[in-house]
């Protein structure tokens, strides 16, 4: 960790008892350092570091797999080269991961009921690391993914690692095994990765290595986008492509991902004429969705005529479209609602039509009314609220302090999006839209 001085902090996120009092330690330290951020001291490249026998080892023991593991011998060469043979998972430290997991499962045919089923080679697989590998939240900390080294002597980490160390296990013994991610959930914080199975007839089957097996696994949130980790380069991506500006939002800058959105939603195309003035520098937009108090960029898109077409994208969530200036998020356009039946909603602050809203939580919870079918109230007692609406930008609306009836606000323009925020949190609270009467989550 480096404050804006460039000093240094180091942190073991295992000395800590659990993840509120890791948090609480940094909140310490940026009281007194200012912002904390993970900056890399060294940026090692496989080129430079990897051996001509690590390689040759590892390609041995990917064909050896494939060749000899029965539920492996039907795959293609084309899923051989994707879902086996890549020698790491992520960024994670490179280590030879084959040799131990190739001995590891060495039985596992023994115990079939179907040795050539890879679903139930891939499930006891996952029934083992099950048992001794756990998520734990204070690896969202951890500076970087980990290695198998440093997994098998921690037992726990976070979901890249869980998804790696599947990777590890089931690559190296023939299975077909990929990442499968979304950068930003559409109706939470954070986002999320898992695996997925490939199997010879091309059906991909989602699960989540450590904790639940194919067939079995359900994400949790609302997707906008899905994202597949590939080994070779796409050159569909945007960094491949002619652009004016170099820099491009966040991830969207990878070379290896491809869009597999489809496999897991329903989608559509939806076309954004864009509403601000484009800058000659600019040939790029993307769409973006709200997670952890900021908009963040989920796709791109090329201007065409002052509009822009983003393809394969997940419904009943909210969008905004933005340019990337000075590596920020600039909105270009209003937010909007693109419905399950491809109904673009735009949301416009209406200043002519002002309505009353009455609030009670700043994010949606499963059960949102009481048995006799009021509103239940979400709000902390005493603590302050502040009701924003966007107009080009949040607007703040005022504050006020929550009490044991609904928030009640007054005279907010109407056909907005709206975010109630708390004092002193950490801006992580869901958006919504107001209708008859309720507030309606996004």
């Amino acid at each position: 960790l480096r404050d804006s001085l460039e000093n240094e902090y180091e942190i073991d996120v295992t000395k800590y008892p659990d993840f509120e009092t890791l948090l609480a330690d940094l909140d310490s330290l940026e009281s007194r350092y200012g912002e904390l951020d993970f900056h890399r001291k060294d940026l090692l490249y496989d080129i430079d570091s990897i051996s001509a026998d690590f390689l040759i080892n590892h390609i041995d023991y990917a064909f050896m797999a494939w060749r000899e593991r029965a539920w492996a011998k039907k795959l293609s060469y084309e899923q051989f080269r994707e879902y086996i043979l890549p020698y790491r998972g992520s960024n994670e430290p490179l280590e030879d991961w084959r040799p131990y997991f190739w001995d590891k499962y060495d039985a596992l045919e023994s115990i079939m009921s179907d040795p050539s089923d890879p679903i139930e080679a891939a499930s006891l697989i996952n029934d083992d690391i099950k048992s001794w590998f756990k998520f734990d939240r204070r690896y969202y900390m951890h500076p970087t993914d980990q290695g198998l080294t440093e997994m098998l002597e921690n037992n726990m980490g976070r979901c890249e690692d869980m998804t790696n160390l599947t990777i590890y296990a089931m690559r190296a013994n023939g299975l077909a095994v990929t990442s499968d991610y979304t950068p930003f959930w559409a109706n939470a914080g954070n986002n999320h990765a898992w695996n997925a199975i490939v199997v010879p007839d091309g059906k991909v089957i989602p699960f989540m290595g450590a904790e639940s097996n194919p067939g079995e696994y359900n994400l949790r949130y609302k997707l906008a986008k899905v994202y597949r980790k590939m080994y070779s380069m796409q050159k569909e991506n945007l960094v491949f492509q002619d652009r004016k500006q170099e820099k491009m939002a966040g991830w969207l800058a990878g070379k290896s991902y491809i869009d597999v959105t489809a496999d897991y939603i329903d989608v559509g195309d939806v076309s954004v004429t864009l509403e601000a003035e484009i800058p000659d520098s600019i040939d790029i937009a993307y769409i973006c969705v709200y997670n952890d108090g900021d908009w963040r960029a989920i796709d791109w898109g090329r201007i065409q005529s002052g509009a822009v077409l983003f393809q394969d994208m997940g419904t009943d969530v909210a969008y905004l479209p933005a340019f990337y200036i000075n590596e920020e998020i600039e909105p270009c356009g209003s937010p909007f609602i693109l419905h399950d039946d491809m109904r673009m909603e735009k949301l416009t602050a209406d200043t002519t039509q002002m309505i009353s809203l009455s609030l009670t939580g700043t994010t949606q919870i499963k059960q949102d009314s009481s048995t006799d079918g009021v509103n239940k109230i979400n709000l902390t007692a005493g603590k302050e609220y502040e009701l924003f609406y966007w107009d080009s930008g949040w607007q703040s609306h005022g504050k006020k302090a929550a009490g044991d009836q609904p928030l009640q606000f007054d005279n907010v323009p109407g056909n907005a999006l709206y975010w109630l925020v708390a004092d002193d949190s950490d801006r992580e609270e869901r958006i919504f839209t107001y209708s008859n009467g309720r507030q309606v989550w996004w």
